[in-house]
């Protein structure tokens, strides 16, 4: 009686139906509960209606009996429906006891708390949108339930409630955010769904902007992205694409900069389709965005270059990466080398003025070209009026390439991607990338044994750039591996004409690419290279002729074969030294690139290549028959002569022989017409003939001396051969005696140095030699 008396205004029927096992019972008995209900709203008798809920709150809904939760939540919903649209002043009492019950082990109780609270949702209406998050959290904990009827039931609730959000105008969007950002790291496949299915429903509202809040969820968006279920996939993948047409629209409210490296992470993923929705979202950032994404070019250049080295299979994640990568680069310009330390970044406006748009006063100053596709990209938009730093992380960014460089199990296209960018930096941000030249140095020279003729190509662009910028000619540069920067006593003479476009500074005397202006980094360049060539013979006999006709191309020729000759005269390996001049002559007789340069030396009627021809002459002494060639390209013949006079002092080895063959092949090739038709005016020429002769007498019984003897039967009354020296001096005494060319001093230097090879060989028998007394004993 006492528990009669404590559960009025219930009656004692209706405490009882309430606490049956048949639903029927329950059912009438919230009949009745509905009828009370409605006598206290029209009596406006709110204690009563508190107290009525208060009880089947407690004593029912919340008992440790299951019939009597089952009755209390059938009482409650009748509550709400006696409310109507008073029930929104009782919402979190009818509400809370209820979601209670969705935590029941007992999967019809479940499934009864799902009833009644869609019963009171749907009496509530919009009222309920206060307690909407403590609504998710427990609709977010049904979607993932074991039993078929609670999750039905609690699909049709979830419909309702995005029913009402949709027809809102008063979501609490901001105060949703928090709990959507924790519940979206869900690993629950129907909770991921759950999800998914409420960010596309805020997402098509038009008063709810998402769009502000999401870099709080993009992270969990990707990992939904990557689920074993095809069809949650298929509805993230359509989030995400949305999302995407939002910021296309409205790229002045998006948060870029906050979302930048979500992406990058993302753009890394090992599923295909994490990656390349990444990557896509990632080109329309860096297009959109502009220069706010510079300070993440390190991280993205991270998750971008690899991508480039993808197969057939992975074919489209491999075109966006390309663009990405391309994107990013232009947004490098001029301006970021001229920045000073203490103003390191560029501050930008929400809403830039034209003039604040195309530069700012030093990038205005300075002279250079503005990069105007870069400048035409989007500079900023923050989503207030704050203003944002945007800085190009170049250190990080050398990093990044230097260890993708390093890295020798990267794929071709992204080794050659890497060289672009340094290539790029170097043009674009010269004064600040020589910062890094020197720990680039060492691995751009070990690319150069790259098993790829374009990463090798791409390679040589660079060193060339770093050997011919004026921005390399600094202090603290020096030429060789010491510190001073003073030009050292080996230093390379730079041609007049180069020395002439480096001292001037004025811009109307343009370096063109096959003749650029020389600094520092030129001759310690040729140094390393030379050593690279020493240390890797294999190198040198496969790629050695590639490089250095690139090279050629690339820089100016005769500054290479001036330095190069200049190194060899002071090199120690005397083998290595004869072979490197045989590498270069046959490189400056044969190859088209250096046709200009034969031209030069040809005639020799400029200092500079007199000078040239000197220097070449000294080197090339390393090896007897190029030296003889060298006098044959000059038409220095009658030296070419007294050289030949004296290879009978000479050791002749069969390696010997088969160079003076390879000189007679070559006196038949094109390069040599000049000469074969002088062959024609014997009074001028005799000790051309005579030189030939002489290569004739060298040769054994040979295919070669028999090319070389029917050419020399095919020149014209050959009585007149015989000249003496008193004769009128030819056309050759009167150029040699004008060039002001010592050749007795020449001709000493040749003696000098075969003298000195002669000794490496009797050295290195002798090592040999004992080397073989020791296996013996």
């Amino acid at each position: 009686m006492n528990a009669e008396r404590d559960l009025a205004p219930l009656a004692p029927s209706v405490v009882r139906a309430l606490n049956d096992k048949l639903y029927e019972k329950r059912k009438v008995a919230a009949l009745e509960i509905e009828k009370l209900v409605r006598e206290f709203v029209a009596q406006n008798n709110t204690s009563q209606i508190k107290h009525v809920i208060q009880i089947l709150s407690q004593e029912f809904a919340l008992s440790q009996h299951p019939h009597s939760r089952k009755g209390g939540l059938i009482g409650l919903a009748a509550c709400s429906i006696a409310l109507g649209k008073d029930s929104g002043l009782y919402l979190k009492e009818l509400i809370e006891p209820v979601l209670t019950c969705f935590n029941d082990a007992d999967s019809r109780l479940r499934y009864y708390a799902c009833e009644a609270l869609y019963n009171i949702v749907k009496v509530a209406r919009g009222s309920v949108l206060p307690h909407f998050n403590v609504l998710f959290d427990g609709l977010s904990k049904l979607a993932a339930d074991p039993d078929p009827n609670v999750k039905s039931g609690s699909e049709l609730l979830d419909r309702l409630l995005k029913d009402i959000v949709t027809e809102s105008n008063q979501f609490d969007l901001v105060g949703f955010i928090p709990l959507l950002r924790e519940r979206i790291y869900s690993n629950n496949q129907y909770a991921r769904q759950f999800i998914i299915s409420w960010i596309l429903v805020l997402e098509s509202v038009p008063d709810i902007n998402l769009l502000d809040y999401l870099p709080e969820i993009l992270d969990g968006l990707f990992q939904i992205l990557g689920d074993n279920s095809k069809e949650i996939r298929k509805m993230c993948e359509v989030a995400l694409g949305e999302f995407l047409k939002e910021i296309k629209k409205n790229p002045s409210s998006v948060k870029f900069a906050e979302m930048a490296n979500i992406l990058v992470i993302h753009c890394q993923a090992a599923d295909d389709l994490i990656q390349l929705t990444a990557m896509c979202w990632m080109r329309e950032f860096i297009q959109l965005a502009g220069r706010v994404m510079l300070p993440y070019s390190s991280g993205i250049l991270t998750a971008v270059l690899p991508c480039l080295s993808y197969d057939d299979r992975k074919k489209n994640i491999k075109e966006v990466a390309n663009v990405c990568n391309q994107s990013l680069m232009k947004l490098v310009i001029p301006e970021d080398d001229e920045m000073d330390e203490a103003k390191q970044s560029m501050t930008l406006l929400a809403e830039p003025t034209p003039e604040e748009s195309v530069s700012n006063p030093e990038a205005a100053s300075s002279g250079d070209e503005l990069d105007i596709t870069a400048l035409n990209q989007p500079l900023s938009f923050p989503c207030s009026s704050e203003r944002i730093q945007v800085t190009l992380n170049l250190d990080g960014i050398v990093q990044v390439l230097d260890c993708h460089l390093h890295d020798t199990s990267i794929g071709m296209m992204t080794r050659i991607a890497v060289l672009k960018w340094l290539y790029h930096l170097y043009i674009k941000t010269p004064r600040k990338m020589f910062r890094h030249t020197d720990s680039l140095f060492p691995i751009l020279l070990r690319t150069l044994s790259d098993e790829s003729d374009e990463v090798i190509l791409k390679d040589l662009e660079v060193l060339a750039e770093i050997a011919s910028s004026p921005a390399g000619q600094t202090e603290g540069h020096g030429p060789s591996d010491g510190s001073d920067a003073r030009p050292s006593p080996v230093e390379l003479h730079v041609p007049a004409r180069a020395s002439q476009l480096s001292s001037s500074g004025t811009k109307g005397l343009e370096c063109s690419p096959s003749t650029p202006t020389m600094n520092s980094y030129f001759y310690k360049f040729m140094i390393n290279l030379l050593k690279r060539f020493s240390s890797e013979r294999k190198l040198l006999e496969t790629r050695g002729a590639f490089i250095i006709r690139q090279l050629c191309l690339l820089l100016n020729a005769e500054n290479i074969f001036h330095s190069m000759a200049d190194i060899l005269l002071r090199e120690e390996d005397l083998k290595f030294a004869s072979t490197m001049v045989h590498t270069l002559n046959t490189i400056l007789l044969t190859s088209s690139e250096l046709f200009q340069l034969r031209n030069q030396l040809k005639d020799l009627k400029t200092p500079e290549s007199r000078n040239l021809f000197c220097c070449l002459y000294r080197s090339w002494c390393h090896n007897p028959v190029t030296t003889v060639s060298l006098c044959f390209l000059t038409q220095n013949y009658k030296h070419a002569y007294d050289l030949i006079q004296k290879f009978g002092d000479l050791e002749v080895t069969v390696d010997f022989l088969t160079e003076v063959d390879k000189l007679v092949q070559l006196i038949e090739c094109p390069i040599f017409t000049y000469l074969r038709l002088q062959l024609l005016d014997v009074k001028n020429n005799p000790y051309l003939i005579k030189a030939l002769y002489g290569l004739l007498m060298l040769l054994p019984q040979s295919s070669a001396f028999q090319l070389l003897s029917h050419r020399l039967q095919c020149v014209p009354n050959p009585e007149l051969m015989q000249t003496a020296d008193s004769t009128k001096p030819s056309t050759g005494f009167k150029r040699a005696s004008a060039s002001n060319i010592d050749y007795t001093e020449l001709l000493q230097h040749f003696e000098k140095v075969q003298n000195k090879h002669l000794e490496a060989r009797h050295q290195r028998a002798g090592r040999a030699e004992q080397l073989d007394r020791r296996v013996v004993l």
